[in-house]
């Protein structure tokens, strides 16, 4: 018995049709092919949002990105705190001023040793455990 390809030798499509020995032709093409043409009955039915916009972009102008410290970086920060006079020393406790720096968020990452109180505008449950938190900012340093 001879092989299909053998028993089709010369004629031009091998028994399938014109466009279904090509490829992706029987079923309209591939993907989304033909969905503003041919398959755009099925787009309304089965996809209706699958073109155009949906929801919006805030303008990167009015997004909030806070600015965050872990208190585990607290002791690595003292040279750049000195700096902006945004620590000082009640006896044995540092004091520290965050917003100076410009941190917003004190998050809880990490260890630290001694005593902090630390000003900031926000902190975390577990940044609240290990360090003090003080309502007013210090005084600032002469």
């Amino acid at each position: 018995m001879p092989s299909r390809t053998r028993k089709f030798r010369g004629l031009r499509t091998h028994g399938r049709g014109i466009k279904a020995g090509r490829g992706a032709g029987k079923q309209g093409g591939r993907g989304n092919a033909g969905l503003h043409k041919y398959k755009f009955k099925s787009m309304l039915i089965y996809a209706p949002d699958h073109f155009g916009r949906h929801g919006f972009k805030r303008p990167p102008e009015i997004v909030e990105r806070p600015t965050a410290v872990n208190v585990g970086d607290l002791p690595g920060l003292v040279p750049v705190l000195e700096a902006a006079k945004a620590l000082t020393r009640d006896g044995a406790a540092f004091v520290v001023d965050l917003s100076r720096i410009g941190v917003d968020r004190l998050l809880g990452g990490g260890a630290v040793e001694g005593r902090w109180n630390v000003h900031v505008a926000h902190a975390t449950k577990h940044a609240r455990e290990k360090v003090t938190l003080l309502a007013q900012p210090p005084a600032p340093a002469s």
